[in-house]
């Protein structure tokens, strides 16, 4: 854990870590949709030092200008499902609203425990997402504005899973992604690609409820660090998302999944210890 002195050689050092790890989440939410915010609050707090309020109220601003900065590129290439995107985005609200003020009176060292537990869930999750076959059919539409037409049963389960996203996006600061493109695909049979980049559209509202629902506690971001972590951030979730065409997603699942079950060990054994110390 890097020790925050005023000297110019320690703010150089964070500099080059915010841009390096914001280089991966970058390449993480352009590839696979989300994830971002699953490496970018382990690195915040343990490679930059933030206590985890303040590092995962930061993960929700890089993740959230990430994410609309993805599905617009997404949405250019015609890959973005506007009113399922919108609508799952409104009915997670409620989540993210309740989730962030649990997350301001929690203690920070159980906060990152529960986010080990976590990291385990979506290891999982990714896991088995890597063995599914891709949906070959988009499902009949749940919701249609013109004529309106509603599926209620369907909407009702739309609604259960996005309120869940929408509270782990306001308590973790994730923006939920690798949960949203597998309850896209199986909620609503949306092709992998289309569901990578209707969820980023999801991110960015959840992230957006999220920190303004957050702005009213007692968070001190680190400014100039952000200004570092989101412009490589974006850069490579830009690059990401073109080469994602030439990749099978569902091996690069399986890959972040491994990935995800190593983190979640360094994080439970340094927040246990925190705990306990």
């Amino acid at each position: 854990m890097l020790c925050r002195d005023p000297t110019g050689a320690a703010m150089l050092t964070e500099i080059v870590l915010a841009v390096l790890v914001g280089l991966v989440v970058g390449a993480v939410m352009g590839s696979l949709g989300g994830g971002g915010a699953i490496v970018a609050v382990p690195a915040l707090v343990y490679l930059l030092d933030q206590p985890p309020l303040e590092a995962t109220t930061t993960s929700l601003v890089v993740v959230g200008v990430t994410a609309i900065v993805g599905a617009l590129q997404y949405g250019r290439a015609g890959l973005v499902n506007v009113t399922d995107g919108l609508a799952f985005g409104a009915l997670s609200i409620i989540g993210a609203v309740v989730g962030a003020r649990m997350a301001l009176v929690v203690d920070g060292d159980l906060l990152m425990v529960l986010f080990a537990v976590l990291l385990v869930l979506v290891a999982w999750l990714m896991w088995t997402r890597g063995g599914r076959p891709e949906p070959t059919e988009v499902a009949r539409q749940w919701l249609q504005l013109r004529p309106f037409h509603l599926d209620r049963r369907r909407a009702a389960r739309v609604a259960l899973v996005a309120t869940g996203i929408g509270w782990l996006t306001g308590f973790f600061g994730v923006g939920g992604g690798f949960a949203i493109v597998p309850a896209l695909t199986l909620l609503l049979g949306l092709p992998l690609r289309r569901a990578v980049g209707t969820s980023l559209l999801v991110l960015a509202i959840t992230s957006l409820v999220g920190l303004v629902t957050r702005a009213a506690g007692p968070v001190a971001l680190d400014w100039p660090l952000i200004l570092a972590f989101v412009p490589s951030a974006v850069a490579a979730s830009l690059v990401a998302g073109r080469l994602s065409a030439r990749l099978r997603p569902q091996r690069l699942s399986r890959g972040f999944a491994v990935f995800l079950v190593a983190v979640a060990g360094y994080t439970l054994v340094n927040s246990i210890s925190a705990l306990t110390g």
